[in-house]
């Protein structure tokens, strides 16, 4: 039996509150079932294409379906990171075409707010300057995508470990949309208030995680007050969605508290 959070987040932010759909070890429409009656909406992880079971079945996305009308809750989708836009290699970008159009049609009956997208850079590349024939390769893919009749405004880009200057040209030709994933902003040591203040209007969606000794996605406890204060105060005005990007029932009941505690507190108070 699944522990059930204390009681119902739904509509007291000005934002849609949100969290992942694996934070119970059970397949992802029971964790859905126990998220929808707390949440505005859950952030559906789609993070493997190669695995069979990976991929909700038809009928499991008619399920979801199903508890999303009855629950008054929406869904984001993140799209499998073990796909690669920017690859040398003509065949794995084709495939990363492939299973993004094959992800949006199989989930299109739940209306996602968002796909988050990973732009992931080569392991092997220069991490000091940006690898321009990756660049290229991206903005390759990225045209057979839009090509294909992809809603350009549907696709998020998440903030990884490189600067996010590198790819600002393909978010503003393609008119994509951003994910600001604060946590990874935080673990790779870049200017969180600058990307929220250049970004935001553009975003989307925005992961929240907790960040210390190098590890992240862990509960939001693990912030010290500033980096919250500075979050919270660069979220002013945002009416998207924020994701608590974590994967366990413990992790996440904590993080819902401390982000209660520090946004109601930091409200009140002059930033």
């Amino acid at each position: 039996m699944h522990l059930a959070l204390p009681h119902s987040y739904k509509g007291i932010f000005p934002f849609k509150i949100c969290t992942t759909s694996y934070i119970y070890p059970d397949y992802i429409v029971p964790n859905v079932e126990m998220l929808a009656p707390f949440l505005d909406e859950i952030e559906l992880l789609f993070f493997e294409s190669r695995q069979p079971d990976s991929i909700p079945t038809k009928t499991e996305i008619n399920e979801l379906h199903e508890i999303s009308k009855d629950h008054g809750i929406t869904y984001n989708v993140h799209l499998p990171v073990d796909i690669f836009p920017g690859s040398s290699n003509n065949a794995e970008r084709l495939c990363f075409v492939k299973t993004v159009l094959k992800i949006i049609e199989h989930t299109s009956i739940l209306s996602p707010s968002t796909y988050t997208l990973h732009l992931s850079y080569p392991e092997s590349s220069d991490k000091t300057q940006c690898d321009q024939i990756w660049l290229n390769n991206i903005y390759d893919s990225m045209e057979k995508l839009v090509a294909a009749g992809v809603s350009s405004k549907s696709i998020s880009i998440e903030t990884l470990e490189y600067p996010f200057e590198w790819i600002e040209g393909i978010v503003s030709d393609f008119n994509f949309s951003v994910c600001i994933d604060a946590g990874h902003l935080l673990l790779n040591g870049y200017n969180v208030q600058k990307v929220f203040n250049n970004y935001l209007d553009i975003t989307s969606v925005i992961h929240l995680h907790g960040v210390k000794n190098s590890h992240d996605h862990l509960s939001l406890d693990k912030l010290s007050c500033e980096e919250m204060k500075t979050i919270i105060k660069h979220m002013q005005g945002f009416a998207g969605t924020v994701s608590i990007e974590v994967f366990s029932f413990d992790n996440l009941l904590s993080s819902l508290q401390h982000f209660c505690n520090c946004y109601h507190y930091y409200q009140k108070t002059d930033f």
